[in-house]
């Protein structure tokens, strides 16, 4: 898009491009695809072994960019976390600490194990508060902590460990938004038992759905892949524990069908090595878009801390000032979608397609909720949109062009109540 396309016949700049458009699949991925189809073996084990290894092979790959031991292919990230949490020891009844910013899947991987949420707040950088954490860990009793770094914000590591440590937790990283992001140089799904990633279309590699674990510990490695489904094929996974780590578990892991499929593979292994120079082109688009919101007045973006190796698959923000409420953000938001920028607003009453908030989550109990003051401040006024890898520095301008008039349009609708 071109500067030329900004004006709209009725006045206003326009963003004429699709943020919710996919970034496309690789030629070479539809090439491995298609051959995989033309085989028509698409499941990933072959008693006959001729099949082709797609996602052993990914496993393998991605445990050595991760620098793991092992890795399980799952079908949704999803799945890798409740995979986790069962692998993990996770029985019903537990208790599970959860940061209360994050998306549906997460605590109903919780839900599904049979355990019981217990959510975290968060602060002002929408990371999970640290001394809410540290309450929480040592009021709850619980044993159990699935860290969410939602939409790739990521908390003090070091604070976050430490306060591990000191109550026994078990972390559980969600790091759907993180692949290939880190903090202070160790990537995130390296600090925990074990780290859970997504596939899904709007991730950092798309497969439509798709989900991986990994993890250095060998008897959840091995749990978690006859949790997946392996049968007793598990001998053909690569990235995977000795087989005598297997004999201590398969009579008693139940097989769950999560597994992932050789086809969702072959598209993923041709992005993987793309994965690096996706992240640095997101942070470029990231700095290009916020440099130019910067100066929109009733718009702060959340503070980068210097540790932390973000890859912003997109970009969320605060609507600020007082002056504006419920009826003004709804303004702002349907004018920037009336003018091409789609944004999720988290403050809307009720849950709009891919966004919820906790207490839309009603099946986890009133007491899940308890005293999180600064996360229903936070979401009330945070505003997300997706960055699709196309955008160009002309696109950026445009996007924060149009965010720019919305936003005086929703200050003329408060001037206009007075």
């Amino acid at each position: 898009m071109t500067s030329q396309d900004r004006q709209s016949e009725t006045g206003g700049t326009v963003f004429r491009g699709d943020l919710s458009a996919p970034d496309p699949i690789p030629e070479a991925g539809i090439e491995a695809a298609v051959k995989l189809l033309r085989d028509g073996r698409l499941f990933r084990y072959g008693e006959d072994r001729n099949s082709i290894p797609e996602a052993a092979l990914l496993e393998q790959e991605f445990a050595g960019y991760m620098g793991s031991k092992y890795c399980v292919g799952l079908n949704s990230g999803g799945c890798a976390l409740f995979v986790a949490l069962k692998a993990a020891g996770v029985e019903p009844g537990d208790k599970v600490l959860v940061n209360a910013f994050t998306l549906a899947p997460v605590p109903g991987s919780i839900a599904h194990a049979g355990a019981e949420a217990v959510l975290v707040d968060i602060d002002d950088r929408f990371v999970v508060d640290l001394d809410d954490l540290d309450r929480k860990a040592a009021e709850s009793g619980a044993r159990y902590f699935m860290l969410s770094y939602m939409r790739g914000h990521i908390p003090d590591m070091d604070a976050v460990m430490a306060i591990c440590a000191r109550h026994n937790l078990v972390l559980i990283e969600d790091c759907a938004h993180t692949m290939g992001a880190g903090w202070d140089g160790r990537l995130t799904g390296s600090f925990g038992r074990a780290g859970c990633f997504s596939t899904q279309t709007f991730k950092h590699i798309n497969s439509g759905e798709g989900g991986l674990i990994v993890t250095d510990d060998e008897d959840l490695a091995a749990r978690a892949i006859l949790l997946s489904g392996s049968y007793m094929l598990y001998a053909q996974h690569r990235a995977r524990p000795p087989l005598e780590v297997f004999e201590r578990h398969h009579y008693t892991t139940p097989n769950c069908s999560m597994r992932m499929s050789g086809l969702v593979a072959a598209l993923l292994r041709t992005q993987l090595p793309l994965l690096d120079e996706r992240n640095a082109r997101w942070r470029q688009i990231y700095e290009v878009l916020a440099e130019n919101m910067a100066d929109i007045d009733g718009i702060t973006l959340p503070r980068r801390p210097e540790k932390e190796q973000f890859a912003p698959s997109s970009l969320q923000f605060s609507v600020t000032g007082s002056d504006l409420g419920d009826d003004e953000i709804a303004v702002f938001a349907a004018e920037a979608a009336a003018h091409g920028v789609h944004i999720k607003w988290f403050g809307a009453p009720d849950p709009v397609g891919f966004t919820s908030r906790h207490d839309h989550w009603r099946y986890l109990g009133a007491a899940a909720g308890n005293a999180l003051d600064n996360a229903d401040r936070v979401l009330h006024r945070l505003c997300d949109m997706r960055l699709p890898l196309w955008l160009d520095e002309d696109d950026c301008k445009t996007i924060a062009a149009v965010l720019r008039e919305a936003m005086a349009k929703a200050k003329a609708a408060v001037r206009q109540c007075a």
